[in-house]
């Protein structure tokens, strides 16, 4: 990958999209991850406002560091950047004094991890349609469009995505050349959804590598029956998520009417 270049690329892209929109500028979510890392300080790259927010949710006190470094760090490189935070715990442990929580442990936790995701989305919204920003959405293609690794209408929901079309190594490459700190560089990826320490790899099953790996074996027409051991096994996890969440990756189903009946 010619980095430099992709950054360029991407840059321009942002600033072009922002000015035919007519729009001030952007709006992050940062998490102390190297995806939101990356597309904040992309968008510091236009000149154009950034504001970077942090939206604690019972967070590791790890994420929470790492998230205040690289906004630190963002506001000494770059004057059009600002912050703000905003503490969504209460809100979430509101939200769940007023639903039911009765079923199976694990369908409740993944539905409050997903909610966590959706709050997050809808505090984006509030600050974009207060200062004329777009929402910039962090995925990177593996989760977007490979496992489908994030949550419908809460990290899905942005208006624009600058890094989707890059594999996580690559965004990891753009970190690099773009000056992530370290803390982040080096950091386990994990969303951060569940209030403790388990991974991205603890939930999926398998390494971003090892995801990029069967991503690519997808793209060529490799089945299954290719491959054997470990190969075999990342590739059924890699395809059991792509097949599960593919309502994610393709537009909303429109029931369509014949017009014999209109």
């Amino acid at each position: 990958m010619q980095t430099e270049k992709v950054i360029d690329h991407i840059v321009s892209w942002l600033k072009d999209y922002a000015t035919n929109a007519r729009v001030n500028g952007f709006v992050v979510g940062v998490s102390g991850g190297i995806d939101s890392a990356v597309t904040s300080s992309l968008c510091a790259e236009t000149g154009l406002k950034v504001l970077c927010i942090e939206m604690p949710i019972h967070q590791a006190a790890s994420h929470v560091t790492r998230a205040q470094e690289h906004i630190s760090q963002l506001k000494q490189r770059y004057p059009n950047v600002d912050d703000t935070r905003v503490d969504l715990t209460p809100v979430f442990e509101e939200f769940r004094t007023e639903v039911s929580l009765d079923g199976k442990q694990e369908v409740v936790d993944m539905a409050l991890a997903n909610t966590r995701a959706r709050l997050r989305m809808t505090t984006l919204y509030y600050h974009a349609g207060l200062l004329g920003l777009l929402v910039a959405g962090t995925g990177n293609k593996v989760e977007d469009f490979g496992v489908g690794f994030y949550t419908k209408y809460g990290d899905g929901g942005v208006d624009l995505s600058p890094i989707a079309d890059l594999l996580k190594s690559e965004v990891y490459a753009i970190g690099e050349a773009l000056k992530v700190p370290e803390s982040i560089m080096k950091a386990t990826p994990s969303d951060g959804l569940f209030g403790d320490a388990r991974s991205d790899e603890d939930q999926i099953g398998a390494s971003y590598p090892e995801l990029e790996w069967a991503m690519q074996m997808q793209d060529e027409g490799k089945t299954e029956n290719d491959f054997d051991g470990r190969q075999r096994e990342v590739f059924k996890i890699y395809m059991d998520y792509n097949r599960r969440n593919q309502h994610k990756m393709i537009p909303i189903p429109i029931c369509q009417i014949p017009k014999d009946l209109k």
